[in-house]
């Protein structure tokens, strides 16, 4: 757990849910139509500057991650293993000081023969 310096504040960002239209999928149709597909990302890092100035500068930018998702969402890959794993690795490289990460990469209504919500990989660093 991370925990703020004096104070022992644990800190999430969290990004729920967030929405795109992308081409992941092992099958032709997925390729050409594209499917439905939810990100969240849970991070944990410390944050505790940003509590004390109310600077931007001293947290992370939401917009910022929600770009970096987009962008590698943008990338069609056949698993969403795969691209969780993309977006695992860029959000570390970019920001080290995270503590802790969970990238969820949920594609709705897949393609399985049946009626299903959705089917979803849950990577955690």
């Amino acid at each position: 757990m991370n925990k703020g310096s004096e104070r022992g504040v644990t800190t999430k960002i969290v990004l729920d849910t967030m929405r795109f239209h992308a081409f992941h999928g092992v099958m032709q149709h997925e390729k050409q139509v594209g499917n439905e597909f939810e990100v969240s990302l849970t991070l944990e890092v410390d944050v505790t500057a940003a509590i004390e100035s109310d600077s931007l500068a001293d947290t992370i930018n939401y917009a910022d991650l929600y770009a970096l998702v987009q962008a590698e969402m943008a990338i069609p890959s056949d698993l969403i293993e795969h691209v969780g794993g993309r977006i695992l690795k860029r959000i570390k490289a970019e920001y080290p000081g995270v503590s802790r990460l969970e990238v969820r990469v949920a594609k709705l209504q897949p393609p399985v023969g049946g009626v299903v919500k959705s089917a979803e990989v849950v990577l955690t660093l």
